[in-house]
């Protein structure tokens, strides 16, 4: 008989390190005098999908806001897998690996939510683990419909001269087609850090996201908004504001 999976098989992740060189301490910075760290929190705890709700950071400081608003925090995260460069990837296994060795647990999907994309929806979560579960999926991303399109208005600079970005790399189906309008060009989607859904099994196995059984499910930009650098910042907290 199949395994039903439910909210105690689901664990949340959120990464938040201290250091950020777009936005000066961006995971403390505040929106409706709420930081940034607890909104992933807060609507992890929401879900109804979820279990528990565990944060990997390298600060104290970040730490001890995310136990306020009802986080875990295991361990405080070794200062190689904080640095700028590092990718997320290896927090993921880190704490894979923690929850495994150390705490001997074994969730069957672990959902990463980053503290960036705060206008993401408690639904959004939800149906993103739904459409993992349901599918049997490696991996379920978030995308959100591109405003630039390769196929039409994405260039590349190449010795001096520009080319539109089809022509030099991309479905070799579309490469030496000429598009005059955008609505003629294919879909194409921006990946967004609203969440992401995957088994711990797939983390621990590839570093290419892409190779396994892979969904998505589809969000509304102004839902996906990345807080990148303090225009990201400023926009999201007037859009905060007007919902």
């Amino acid at each position: 008989m199949e395994k039903k999976i439910t909210k105690k098989d689901v664990i949340c992740i959120i990464c938040a390190r201290s250091g950020s060189k777009g936005l000066k301490d961006k995971n403390i910075l505040k929106i409706n005098d709420i930081p940034l760290i607890a909104y992933p929190i807060i609507q992890a705890k929401k879900s109804k999908k979820v279990g528990t709700v565990l944060v990997t950071t390298d600060s104290k400081k970040i730490a001890k806001i995310a136990k306020h608003y009802g986080a875990v925090v295991p361990f405080i995260r070794p200062k190689y897998l904080a640095k700028p460069n590092s990718p997320e990837i290896y927090s993921w296994r880190h704490a894979v690996e923690f929850l495994d060795k150390k705490l001997n647990i074994k969730p069957d999907y672990i959902v990463s939510i980053p503290t960036t994309c705060p206008l993401r929806k408690v639904s959004d979560i939800d149906e993103c683990i739904e459409k993992a579960i349901k599918n049997n999926f490696d991996i379920v991303f978030a995308i959100t419909p591109s405003t630039r399109n390769p196929y039409f208005n994405l260039l590349e600079e190449k010795r001096g001269k520009l080319n539109i970005l089809s022509k030099t790399g991309l479905s070799w189906n579309f490469k030496k087609k000429t598009f005059y309008r955008r609505q003629d060009t294919p879909n194409c989607f921006d990946l967004t850090t609203a969440c992401y859904v995957f088994k711990p099994s797939y983390i621990k196995k590839t570093l290419d996201l892409f190779s396994g059984k892979v969904g998505f499910e589809k969000i509304p930009r102004d839902r996906s908004i990345d807080i990148d650098g303090p225009f990201d910042y400023k926009l999201v907290k007037f859009l905060s504001k007007k919902k």
